[in-house]
């Protein structure tokens, strides 16, 4: 995982629209989707099995959906110095994230692409909404991923 995101918290003042809060590349294997299943109890079987998976129809498996929009989130709360600050998060998910299998290799199965923006500021409650583009494999995973964090 690569991250430019600074390691010092924002300050609301600071803040201009259109701001760039950092990206990041999430590398996802198949273990990682087992490990999430263990983490969060869902065994959905289109997350681990090749045959089940394309038998229902899908390109293969896939990552959990709330693996990826925690993978989003988490760039915002790291620009942001504290998960706490985030007061609201919401998306829609819009294409799988299709994960090859690639054991035996160092080779992820998938990258998910994340980066972020100040898409609006609200002075009154002193928050910024950050608009987060997430694509993998060239396609739109997520649309609409917005966060609104409370800073100082």
């Amino acid at each position: 995982m690569t991250s430019d995101t600074t390691s010092r918290s924002p300050v609301f003042a600071d803040l201009t629209v259109g701001q760039d809060v950092g990206s990041r590349s999430i590398a996802v294997t198949r273990t990682d989707l087992v490990k999430y299943a263990g983490a969060s109890g869902d065994f959905n079987p289109i997350h681990w099995n090749e045959a089940f998976a394309t038998g229902v129809g899908l390109p293969g498996v896939i990552a959990h959906g709330m693996f990826t929009m925690g993978a989003a989130v988490q760039l915002v709360t790291d620009w942001a110095g504290d998960p706490a600050a985030v007061v609201d998060f919401q998306t829609r998910f819009t294409k799988p994230v299709p994960v090859a299998d690639t054991t035996g290799t160092p080779d992820a199965g998938a990258v998910i692409e994340i980066s972020g923006a100040i898409g609006a500021l609200d002075a009154d409650a002193g928050t910024a909404r950050v608009d987060l583009t997430v694509v993998s494999a060239g396609q739109k995973v997520l649309v609409k991923a917005q966060a609104v964090v409370r800073l100082a």
